[in-house]
């Protein structure tokens, strides 16, 4: 098999920069585990450059054809490919509760639940970095007041350092995307356990955002706060107003109110 087709439904646009490649390869610090996972390898330009480092290298490619192609052209990869999708397979049926890092092209379709879901396995996930639509990685690095600041920054934010380090333009993809691309890494903080219900924060989190240009005490409405509570001048406040670690004081008020 010479080469693999990119499939639209797929969200496949093969990196074919391999100076850009390795520049993605080389953000990870590799320090304080022994497993990397490589979420969308396609044709394999950035596992190559994960397979000459000193760590031992899964990839998880949905596409059969993908999954072939690596399959024939690495051999080191023998019993490290997994034919899964990442946002339905358990991951810990392979890592069995240790430490791993996650890398990757993202598929733009599915780049912001690739990250959801990494969020679920934080506690086993000390580095995370790749390649994203420009907007999404800049929308995850983005701090408080502006419209990029979200759900997204928000949660990644209370447990990650998030860092946007460089753009990627169109046409070192095949085929090339519309958009520019966004190369970002995330390490987790030495102390990420939230003074909070980690449940509640993202709930609090989210149905704030939900209805974004309103206030927290119209938005949170759906909480059913306390008449005292909501008298709290931080209930004032839009949610883009609001940094990560107000977010956590905001569910500290609420949890404390019995919700």
């Amino acid at each position: 098999m010479d080469k693999v087709r990119a499939k639209k439904h797929l969200g496949q646009h093969f990196l074919k920069d391999e100076s850009i490649a390795k520049a993605i390869a080389d953000t990870m610090n590799l320090e304080g585990y022994n497993d990397l996972l490589e979420i969308g390898p396609g044709m394999g330009v950035l596992t190559k450059y994960l397979l000459e480092k000193d760590i031992t290298t899964y990839v998880i490619e949905i596409d059969t054809e993908s999954v072939a192609y690596l399959d024939q052209n690495y051999p080191k990869l023998k019993d490290k490919i997994i034919s899964k999708d990442f946002l339905k397979y358990n991951i810990n049926e392979v890592f069995e509760g240790k430490q791993f890092g996650i890398i990757g092209n993202f598929p733009y379709n599915i780049s912001t639940q690739i990250v959801f879901r990494a969020l679920e396995y934080r506690n086993q996930i000390p580095e995370f970095a790749g390649m994203f639509q420009k907007e999404v990685a800049e929308r995850i690095c983005e701090k408080k007041g502006t419209k990029a600041y979200g759900i997204l920054s928000v949660l990644v934010q209370a447990f990650y350092e998030a860092e946007y380090l460089f753009t990627v333009s169109e046409d070192v993809f095949d085929p090339p995307p519309k958009v520019k691309s966004g190369v970002l890494r995330l390490r987790r903080k030495a102390d990420f356990s939230l003074p909070c219900s980690e449940k509640l924060f993202f709930t609090v989190v989210k149905t704030a955002f939900q209805q974004r240009r309103k206030t927290i005490r119209n938005s949170l409405k759906t909480l059913n706060l306390s008449d005292n509570l909501r008298e709290d001048v931080i209930f004032d406040l839009r949610p883009e107003q609001l940094n990560v670690q107000q977010f956590i004081e905001l569910t500290q008020k609420i949890e404390a109110d019995g919700v």
